[in-house]
């Protein structure tokens, strides 16, 4: 297809690249896969790991306490009690925490039994997709994927058309916040809120949320919620949460049972300690997230997150007006904030990645999605206009010779 050589200009921004630790050089727009660390926050999760290895037994006495206290800030945070909510070193783990619980011996009105349906979409992230069809292999439950097809339209057209899919097998809405594969924010509140009129278990992936969206997980009223403190939160890697409501965390079961957990009767809770207190295990990273707290508060990251919107939102318009092809959904704030992605023709996406690298020194996914070509763009704190400009300069010579 004939690829546009017009130039676009994308709006100023401020960057704080020297508060992270990024190799110069590159153009890293894929904050999504894999987030990445500022200066101060890695120095307090290698302040944490120092006093491990000083005086190791004083440390190991004091985790409980010190897990507490880092556990309260994030809650803080979230606006949800400090007791209902645990570390996980990332969302997969988390979520299939929660999701093998409904596979096991709760007496739980949520265990799966054969012809039981979980709602989904299309959108879901990988690894997750499988958890789910590993559990639906013990039950004899059924994984629904509800088709949300490219362009989406309107957030109520998006409620309606994936609550369609609800039938009187239905027992779980699992779906995600922000999605891994499109880069989409769904509208899960009203989805929640239909669900729970409902009487359905609901359980969100929301990796992508925590720092790149305000998330308050109260108002966001989920059963379940698992995100991510090391992607846009800037935390270090290997940090992650699992919320759960009060209401079902009686039928939550650790997946890993150490010195802890107690032989209570079915339906009594044990959520914090069985999953915080799993053997020795490195905590800095955990302990370390209000340092990530403190560092975006310090650095007024709405605005952050606002300078990034505009200018991911105009390089999604330049990489549009190149390809000439459909945006994958309206140009609102409500469907995408520092993440999204781009059709593009039907290139190898795997040797596109691989010379955008090479040649033009950028780091940005591109991935099939059904039959769709899709660029995940990310802009973070770092970013500029010219890792914007060293994209579009790379799309601009690439995709004819891959066309």
């Amino acid at each position: 297809m004939p690829i546009s050589t017009t130039t676009s200009s994308s709006p100023a921004s401020t960057s704080l690249r020297d508060a992270f630790l990024l190799e110069p050089g590159y153009h890293y727009l894929n904050h999504g896969s894999f987030g990445a660390c500022p200066k101060p926050v890695f120095a307090a999760y290698q302040d944490w790991q120092l006093r491990l290895e000083r005086h190791p037994g004083q440390y190991m006495a004091d985790i409980a306490g010190l897990l507490a206290e880092s556990r309260a800030a994030l809650a803080a945070y979230l606006n949800v009690p400090p007791g209902d909510l645990v570390y996980f070193t990332n969302p997969t783990t988390a979520l299939n925490m929660a999701i093998r619980s409904l596979a096991g011996d709760t007496h739980s009105r949520y265990r799966l039994r054969p012809g039981d349906e979980i709602l989904t979409t299309d959108h879901e992230y990988g690894s997750l997709d499988k958890t789910w069809q590993y559990v639906c292999r013990l039950t004899g439950a059924r994984y629904v994927a509800q088709h949300i097809p490219l362009p989406v339209t309107t957030q109520a057209e998006f409620v309606e058309r994936f609550l369609a899919g609800v039938t009187p097998a239905t027992r779980v809405i699992y779906l995600s916040h922000l999605t891994s594969p499109t880069g989409l924010i769904f509208p899960v509140a009203e989805i929640c809120r239909r669900a729970r009129q409902a009487g359905l278990l609901t359980i969100l992936d929301g990796a992508h949320a925590p720092g790149q969206i305000p998330l308050d997980l109260i108002a966001l009223g989920a059963d379940v919620y698992s995100g991510a403190c090391h992607k846009w939160l800037c935390a270090p890697k290997g940090t992650s949460f699992l919320y759960a409501h009060p209401t079902v965390q009686g039928w939550l079961e650790p997946l890993v049972i150490s010195w802890a957990w107690q032989d209570v009767p079915p339906g009594q809770a044990q959520f914090v300690e069985p999953n915080m207190a799993q053997g020795t295990r490195d905590a800095a990273a955990y302990l370390a997230v209000p340092a990530a707290i403190e560092f975006q508060a310090g650095h007024d990251w709405p605005a952050v997150r606002a300078g990034c919107h505009q200018l991911l939102r105009a390089t999604l318009r330049r990489v549009n007006d190149l390809t000439g092809l459909v945006p994958v959904c309206p140009d609102e704030t409500g469907w995408y904030a520092q993440l999204s992605t781009a059709r593009l023709p039907d290139v190898d996406p795997v040797e596109l990645r691989r010379r955008l690298y090479d040649e033009y020194r950028v780091e940005v996914p591109v991935h099939k999605w059904h039959d769709t070509t899709l660029i995940r763009i990310s802009i973070q704190a770092y970013n500029t206009e010219e890792d914007a400009d060293a994209l579009i300069d790379g799309l601009r010579r690439l995709l004819p010779e891959l066309c």
